[in-house]
């Protein structure tokens, strides 16, 4: 495939990267004159769009952090980051500007973005607008020292969200990330990428900055669609796309006629990660597809560890992959012990070689994740005799009835497998005999008439009895978030309230 200009797209508007950089370069002068300096922080709350590009390009030319910042959350949660982090800007959307001047800390600077594509809005009060700021500057001649990097909060589904802060590397440890974001996501000049997550998951910023610094072209959604998502394949001929497995589904509830619709052909990679993918989906995509699906397992703190491509997963269905490079994956028991194939207990990460991270802030949970130099994300399963590894399911979700370990994972993909189910949470409710139950809450395809109990005689001939959710609650729609993952916590505390909390 020829080599076409790197540039960026979100919706209608395109960009190539000397437009791109040039912007940047304009607003880390603008930052700089702000007083933002080395090892500072500013907040970017925009929907998916050029602004989180242009700031991420910019901290890197002053050796500040950007703070990408979750839009879904609430005044509080957006106000605790901001004051968190101490940042001394924050770069909004517009129609986010009078919240963000609502909770920002004392002495923030607000600027206004308006979103690329829109008309321009009338301007807001004692607020900046972003492009004619920058547009005031000459582009900053800054390089940076590469030293510093992200901070970026993680999701707070179980309690307060933490910030993953790079710890500054040194040049060999910057050499050694940017092979292993190569290596993973396949960041070459001809790459043709489609992002459709929201850029502030690590996981959707990683790969589009990885994919626009190899010169390669990235078309980043403005929200998830999935016949939308395939219109775009076709259109720009993209050769990669890196989805979550939550996208899966909904593309395959597509009518068989609409899939067909789309020429797909060009796609030789489509990378998921961020959740565990339910095995039938994944037989599923493979077969619609073909064996084009790869799968990664990670973390933010450690980035991503293990690969699995599709002819490895159907040798070994549910496995996430081998460790790659210099990463190594080791199972503790809960003495500390380091467990042998096979022996399922909780899984601990580590790339060698690559820059370490602390908690900002919070020294006491960095050290509560680490044993012996490796990370562990709050995940349990196990490694087999060849080196990959199998999820079971996350510490915090495992919920223990009558003395008997059950795995919320498993129950939620025998629900997947059902042809009405769309979506499913599946957690742990207290019982006076067996100290708790699964139940699950279920999102129903559109016009199912699927009852409670022919859900249950379903999982009964998938699942042992005891691992059957005793109450099911189906709900319009389920918590989950942009980036796959599900807030289960809104759905569990309602069941604990008064009573000893879950662990």
């Amino acid at each position: 495939m020829s080599k076409d200009p790197s540039q960026i797209i979100f919706g209608p508007v395109a960009r190539d990267s000397a437009l791109v950089l040039e912007r940047a370069a304009r607003l880390a002068s603008a930052l700089a004159a702000a007083g933002v300096g080395p090892g500072d922080a500013i907040a970017v709350l925009a929907r998916n769009d050029f602004v989180l590009i242009e700031a991420t390009l910019a901290c890197q030319k002053i050796d500040a952090f950007v703070v990408p910042v979750n839009w879904h959350w609430t005044g509080p949660e957006i106000g605790y980051v901001l004051r968190d982090a101490a940042v001394k800007a924050v770069l909004a959307h517009d129609e986010f500007v009078p919240l963000v001047r609502e909770v920002a800390p004392a002495g923030c600077r607000v600027v206004a973005a308006t979103p690329s594509g829109d008309e321009a809005k009338a301007r807001i009060a004692d607020v900046e607008d972003y492009d004619q700021w920058i547009a005031g500057f000459q582009p900053s001649a800054a390089q940076g020292t590469g030293r510093e990097s992200s901070m970026i909060y993680t999701s707070g589904t179980t309690g307060k969200p933490k910030a993953v802060r790079r710890t500054p590397a040194d040049p060999v440890e910057s050499k050694n990330r940017a092979e292993m974001l190569k290596h993973v996501y396949h960041g070459y000049p001809t790459t043709r990428a489609l992002t459709t997550g929201p850029l502030y998951h690590l996981f959707s910023i990683a790969v589009t900055m990885t994919v626009f610094n190899a010169g390669g072209i990235v078309c980043v959604m403005r929200r998830f669609d999935p016949e939308e998502a395939l219109a775009l394949i076709e259109k720009h001929r993209l050769t990669h796309a890196y989805m979550v497995p939550t996208m899966f589904v909904r593309m395959l509830r597509l009518p068989a006629e609409v899939r067909r619709r789309y020429d797909l052909s060009s796609l030789v990679y489509i990378h998921h990660t961020a959740a565990p993918c339910p095995p039938d989906v994944k037989r599923a995509m493979i077969d619609w597809v073909g064996p084009v699906l790869w799968e990664n397992y990670g973390s933010s703190e450690t980035g991503l560890i293990t690969t699995c491509s599709s002819d490895e997963w159907l040798r070994k269905p549910g496995t996430v992959g081998k460790a790659v490079l210099s990463g190594e994956v080791r199972i503790y028991d809960a003495e500390g012990r380091q467990l042998g194939p096979n022996q399922t207990g909780d899984i601990y990460l580590k790339m060698h070689g690559s820059p370490d991270f602390t908690y900002h802030g919070n020294e006491e949970a960095r050290a509560k994740v680490g044993r012996d130099g490796f990370v562990t994300a709050g995940d349990i399963g196990y490694l087999d005799e060849d080196g990959y590894l199998f999820l079971s399911d996350r510490k915090s979700d495992m919920l223990i009835s009558g003395g008997v370990n059950i795995y919320p994972k498993e129950i939620e993909d025998a629900l997947l497998a059902h042809p009405e189910v769309a979506d499913a949470a599946v957690f742990g409710v207290p019982d006076a005999e067996f100290g708790e139950l699964p139940a699950a809450h279920v999102q129903l395809v559109p016009q199912s008439h699927l009852t409670a109990d022919s859900l249950i005689q379903f999982l009964r001939a998938r699942l042992a009895g005891y691992k059957v959710p005793r109450k099911i609650v189906f709900e319009e729609a389920l918590p989950r978030q942009d980036n796959g993952k599900i807030y289960k916590r809104l759905l569990r505390d309602r069941y604990w309230e008064g009573q000893a909390k879950k662990i």
